[in-house]
């Protein structure tokens, strides 16, 4: 076996080991991703995947390597697909799947693969394939773009609801201590003839 092959073998199995997690938080680092993801299984390395196309307010991608396939398989299959799994405390649940070989910016040219360019001149039929393709790939774009917008606010507003509700449940519990430390509950448990609770 030739060094490319072996350099290709070995990247394979990388990719079977990887784990490609997306709708990460923007506010997600190499190290919350560690401590996330090292208690089901030893973390090797962390790729972020850069999206140039959008702002940096969005979702994320990240490619998460682990020490074997069967960690990958059981993060993938028993952490993350069976509850919502969420970093940071968003409001937006991580979702995992087997990383594929197309992911890889660093993956070595496959052994025996040759790739061919030529100039497509205008008036051939692959040229109005391509100007098809082309405008397909930005109504693509556009549509993915608006539906972020669309999540955002979602999120936005899902995150809202969240802190009202945490700031109302503590207000709620700051009250029921001050009732408790100022005796206003004995008082009312023998108005009542209830038993008061022992502290």
């Amino acid at each position: 076996m030739d060094s490319t092959a072996e350099e290709y073998a070995a990247f394979m199995e990388r990719v079977k080991r990887t784990i490609y997690l997306d709708n990460l938080s923007p506010q997600v680092n190499e190290s919350i991703l560690r401590k996330a993801l090292d208690q089901y299984g030893t973390v090797k390395g962390v790729q972020f995947i850069p999206n140039y196309t959008e702002s940096k307010f969005t979702a994320r991608c990240a490619l998460v390597e682990v020490e074997s396939p069967q960690q990958a398989q059981m993060i993938i299959e028993e952490v993350i697909g069976s509850y919502p799994f969420m970093i940071l405390g968003m409001p937006r649940p991580v979702r995992a799947r087997p990383a594929e070989v197309e992911m890889f910016d660093d993956r070595p040219v496959k052994p025996g693969r040759k790739i061919k360019i030529r100039w497509v001149d205008p008036n051939d039929p692959d040229f109005q394939i391509a100007q098809k393709l082309k405008r397909l790939a930005q109504k693509h774009a556009a549509e993915a773009s608006f539906m972020l917008k669309q999540q955002l606010a979602e999120e936005e507003k899902l995150a809202k609801q969240q802190s009202d509700a945490l700031k109302a449940n503590n207000e709620k519990y700051t009250l029921i201590e001050g009732v408790m430390a100022d005796g206003s509950a004995r008082l009312l448990a023998s108005y009542y003839n209830v038993k008061a609770l022992e502290d």
